[in-house]
């Protein structure tokens, strides 16, 4: 294990606006805060003179923005001059790619709007990655970008993209600013509407004679969005049917997904798990919405999910899906998916719901409001004397729990084996840290491995499954939450795609710790090679251990961060504390571990459910006359 020398501590102490974090395990999490409407945080104020420029800037003060990423260039270059005196702080990123994910990490940590910057042009397509990523995750950011003036506009001008309509299909919804008078009134309709009913990135263009132009400021605007009414309360009729649905199940299952955790709904979640004794499931994008050790959590569902949860929901004669979407990867093959499930479905959004399986008891609306309502109905079933009997039900899923739990098995070579090394960073870090993993085989082990108790503690690109979100996302929460800790699980061929933002750690006094579970391989391809393609290992290499290129420890000094490396199990929890030591700068661990370790359970792509694998060559018996 390489150690850092007391000259290299000495120097990341002398480091600018270092933010420190505690090292022990005193709780000092605050939960992230539901996203809500933008609110001024200013006092109302009449008519001042302004360019444009300075009306954006005093716009993103007005709506209480504290901190945005993003890199300046020829068109935004107007809303820099304003900025350089705000008390708005921002976080000067190495690519724009990165500013995108930091905002998005930011908004995932905090609850409220992440916000970035491009210019025109390449800047502003180089966020398209991140804000498609925001898209398919539902997570509150406001993209700003600067664009080519106006007369400029359609000319294929130096720097020109259209990126209004490059962003259509990735945005909830996008503004081409056409005078210096809309821009507060843009911003805050911006920020609304990312903010509320299902959260989504707004993109905002301006034209750089925008920007230049002169205008007046004044605060608040009046917001301008008619036919924007997101329902937040659900219908009566349909949570009373709900409810009695419920009441009369033998094997519901109440499957979880990211608008609980969007809406706030933790709490009134675990109220309903108890009051009704329902199986709980949650998905990759809601770990953290429900204990892992509640006694009620089955696990997460899907492809690599467990064993009792997969089944769970396969065999379930009631699902009560909450803010959840059905994604393919939780239900295998659709037409083979819970087959004699009646569903109730959930959501703020009316799109999803009967969008990939038909809802019996469609609920539209906020996912704090449907579960309170529920249990409100529930309570009232339960009074009258109509409680389900899920003695048996629980009888099989317990069984199923016992015979198939988590687990790994030590590489047969003697190398380090990557499951451990994560579930030894849960143990000893603990449930108040934020984890962010990128995408690939750490990203699975570490949604089964960590124990993840409380909601905002587990940040990753779910829908996208966008390699390179880790680092800059884990920037973003580290700069929202400053007094957490904050890792990032990343591979060595996501690791390679945007650890330039540890420079950008370093100097802004950003403190992230990086897990680099480095096993020469984009893993999962790999993996997916080993079972569906014989073996052929083909473009999978990538050379990080046969020649350690590049050396993780070396670049990570080189990019003004800690280098670590640990190779064998003796020396992990050593490592891990040297780290968490460390609160002064970034530090990035080269775990070099095995490269021949799967992700189990697994549900191959396109198959059913009912053909979940618990390990290679290994597929779950059960009595299906007792399910």
């Amino acid at each position: 294990m390489t150690r850092p020398t007391p000259e290299t501590l000495a120097h990341s102490a002398r480091r600018a606006r270092t933010v420190t974090e505690p090292a022990g395990d005193a709780d000092h999490t605050t939960p992230p805060r539901a996203a809500a409407p933008a609110t001024p945080a200013v006092r109302p104020s009449g008519p001042v003179p302004v360019s444009g420029a300075g009306s954006l800037v005093r716009s993103l003060e007005a709506l209480g923005v504290d901190v945005v990423f993003g890199i300046p260039g020829g068109a935004i270059l107007p809303a820099y001059d304003p900025l350089y005196d705000s008390s708005v702080r921002h976080v000067l990123v190495r690519h724009e790619q990165g500013a995108g994910h930091a905002a998005t990490g930011y908004a995932q940590a905090t609850g409220r709007v992440g916000v970035c910057i491009a210019t025109s042009g390449p800047g502003a397509t180089n966020l398209v990655t991140p804000i498609a990523d925001a898209y398919m995750d539902s997570v509150p950011i406001v993209a700003i970008t600067g664009q080519v003036a106006r007369p400029m506009i359609g000319t294929d001008a130096f720097q020109e993209a259209d990126i209004q309509g490059i962003t259509l299909p990735i945005t909830k919804h996008n503004f081409l600013v056409q005078n210096a008078e809309e821009i507060p009134q843009v911003l805050a309709e911006a920020f609304h509407l990312a903010a509320t009913g299902r959260p989504g990135p707004v993109l905002v263009d301006i034209p750089k004679d925008v920007l230049q132009a002169a205008t007046t400021f004044s605060w608040p605007p009046t917001l301008d969005l008619p036919g924007y009414r997101p329902t937040l309360h659900p219908h009566g009729k349909q949570i009373r049917e709900a409810a009695r649905l419920i009441s009369g199940a033998r094997r519901p299952v109440l499957y979880v997904g990211g608008g609980v955790l969007k809406a706030g709904a933790t709490e009134s979640l675990r109220q309903l798990a108890e009051l009704t004794g329902i199986p709980v499931v949650t998905t990759l994008m809601a770990l953290g919405a429900f204990p892992d050790s509640h006694r009620q959590h089955l696990g997460m569902p899907g492809m690599h999910g467990t064993v009792a949860a997969v089944y769970g929901l396969q065999k379930a004669d009631l699902i009560v899906a909450l803010g959840a979407r059905f994604d393919d990867r939780v239900t295998g093959k659709l037409d083979s998916f819970a087959p004699d499930a009646t569903v109730v479905h959930a959501d703020i959004d009316p799109a999803e719901i009967g969008k990939n399986r038909h809802a019996d008891v469609p609920i539209v609306g906020d996912a704090k409001h449907v579960i309170d309502e529920l249990i409100a109905a529930v309570t009232t079933e339960q009074k009258a004397g109509r409680r389900t009997e899920l003695h048996d039900w629980w009888h099989q899923l317990d069984d199923l729990r016992e015979r198939y739990p988590l687990g790994y098995d030590e590489p047969a070579d003697g190398t380090l084996s990557p499951q451990y090394v994560i579930k030894r960073l849960g143990e000893i870090v603990g449930p108040d840290a934020i984890y962010v993993a990128g995408v690939g085989q750490h990203q699975m082990w570490a949604s089964q491995f960590i124990s993840y108790e409380k909601p905002g503690t587990w940040l990753n690109s779910g829908g996208l499954g966008t390699m390179g979100y880790a680092v800059p996302a884990a920037m973003g929460a580290k700069a929202g939450r400053p007094d957490t800790v904050v890792w990032a699980v990343d591979g060595d061929g996501c690791f390679q795609m945007t650890n330039q933002e540890l420079a950008t750690c370093a100097l802004e006094g950003i403190p992230v710790k990086i897990a680099v579970i480095n096993n020469g391989n984009l893993g999962m391809v790999r993996q997916w090679q080993t079972l569906f393609y014989e073996g052929r290992y083909s473009n999978t290499e990538l050379g990080t251990h046969k020649h350690r290129i590049p050396d993780f420890v070396k670049l990570a000094e080189a990019l003004g961060c800690v280098g670590l490396r640990c190779e064998n199990a003796e020396d992990v929890d050593k490592t891990i504390e040297a780290a968490m030591a460390i609160t002064d700068a970034p530090v990035v661990i080269d775990f070099t571990v095995g490269k021949d370790a799967m992700v189990w359970p697994m549900v191959a792509a396109g198959t059913s459910n009912d053909e979940i694998m618990f390990a290679r060559g290994v597929r779950p018996t059960f009595d299906e006359d007792d399910i």
